[in-house]
């Protein structure tokens, strides 16, 4: 997988199961945007269309009349991998859960990494979000929190489940936006659950009061997270399709880095929205691993409208470190269009905004304990009044 960081491969001689293993299908931007069938360009505005309307999903059908094989759940007949050597064991990386708020029966869909700990059992990283919510609430009742684990699915289908929504806001239903209306769920057996169309579904719980040891895994930034200890999931049922392919997702490769940082950009987009309304496109970089470097371009209408744009993106997405912003004219899809503006348009001492002590990402290795570091905003738009000196001759040929 890392020899071949933006192709898609399946894996067809597996010793240790029967299954194939396929991996890269989103580690492009190209093959999210075809899932979605639009350009580059236009995945960000695609994502808040679909967000902003969700569409109900009223087609289901059986678990057992969807998948060829249904049975007791043994995880060791799925091809599980242990990415690196000090890996804490086998991750289960493109496990999308399925749960429902305790309270309102509203539905979550979430991608986490589940560490596998025996046939039937997982403990998965889960960050204070929806479903970090779903089981506090049923913990605090003593009681287990429901779940379906999809695994394999419709690229579009995975992304949705990585946005950014409200907590009265069903995944799925973003999902079927992307299918244009027209996507099934399957009804599961053991949980009262509907999951998406998937290759493996795993049924069973997340059990109140119990935690295991989760980690070392290697996140984003190709360093390994810490320990922590994280609850524990039973397995009741397990399906999978004839012939199936196990979806796996290499940690700190371009799949996990888009999956976890392309939804982020909508949102710093709106946010960027609010304060300059002719921006044009925003970019969380593969160099910067989706999550710590912002690219945005902008029309800019006045002089401090860069300077702006930096620190709403900054509010907006509390993990940035480093932010550009640029002209229209510039393509924050090119890195070499992105050093041009920073080569020509930046003057040091007026253009480079600095931020220490500023809340960061836990996942920057330059952070501190307590979670601070320093951000960077840089300036790289033309000075309004002097619009024709920085006028890029090649692009009026």
């Amino acid at each position: 997988m890392r020899k071949h960081p933006r192709d898609t491969i399946i894996f067809q001689n597996i010793k240790e199961a029967e299954m194939k293993v396929v991996s890269g299908i989103c580690n492009t931007r190209e093959k999210i945007a075809e899932s979605m069938s639009v350009d580059v360009s236009g995945i960000n505005m695609r994502i808040i269309e679909a967000i902003e309307n969700p569409l109900v999903i009223d087609t289901y059908q059986e678990a057992g009349k969807y998948f060829e094989i249904s049975k007791d759940p043994d995880l060791a007949e799925l091809p599980v991998p242990m990415y690196y050597r000090k890996d804490g064991g086998p991750y289960i990386t493109a496990g999308v859960i399925i749960a429902k708020d305790p309270d309102t029966g509203v539905r979550n869909a979430s991608i986490h990494r589940m560490l596998v700990l025996g046939k039937d059992r997982l403990t998965a990283r889960i960050v204070p979000r929806h479903l970090y919510t779903y089981h506090q609430r049923a913990e605090a009742n003593d009681e287990p929190l429901e779940i379906a684990i999809a695994i394999g699915m419709n690229p579009a289908t995975l992304l949705a489940t990585t946005t950014s929504v409200s907590i009265t806001t069903d995944e799925l239903e973003v999902a079927n936006n992307f299918h244009n209306g027209e996507m099934k769920l399957i009804k599961c057996e053991t949980v009262d659950l509907e999951a998406p169309e998937c290759e493996i579904l795993l049924e069973g719980k997340i059990l109140p009061h119990e935690r295991a040891q989760e980690g070392p895994f290697v996140d984003l930034t190709d360093t390994y997270d810490v320990i922590r200890q994280e609850p524990v999931i039973k397995l009741d049922k397990m399906h999978y399709r004839a012939n199936t392919l196990y979806h796996a997702i290499m940690p700190a490769g371009n799949e996990h880095k888009l999956l976890q940082g392309l939804p982020q950009e909508p949102r710093i987009y709106k946010a960027v929205q609010n304060t300059v309304p002719t921006v044009k496109n925003v970019l969380l970089t593969e160099g910067g691993c989706c999550w710590l470097h912002a690219a945005v371009s902008i029309q800019k209408q006045t002089q401090g409208d860069g300077k702006n744009v930096i620190m709403a993106a900054l509010a907006a997405h509390p993990s940035l470190k480093h932010c550009v912003v640029v002209d229209e004219d510039v393509d924050i899809f090119d890195v070499e269009d992105i050093e041009y503006a920073m080569a020509t348009r930046v003057k040091g001492d007026e253009d480079i905004l600095i931020v220490p002590r500023a809340r960061g990402s836990s996942l920057d290795p330059c952070a501190t304990p307590e979670g601070t570091t320093t951000k960077v905003g840089v300036d790289a738009t033309k000075p309004i009044d002097k619009k024709e000196k920085f006028a890029r001759v090649s692009q009026t040929l």
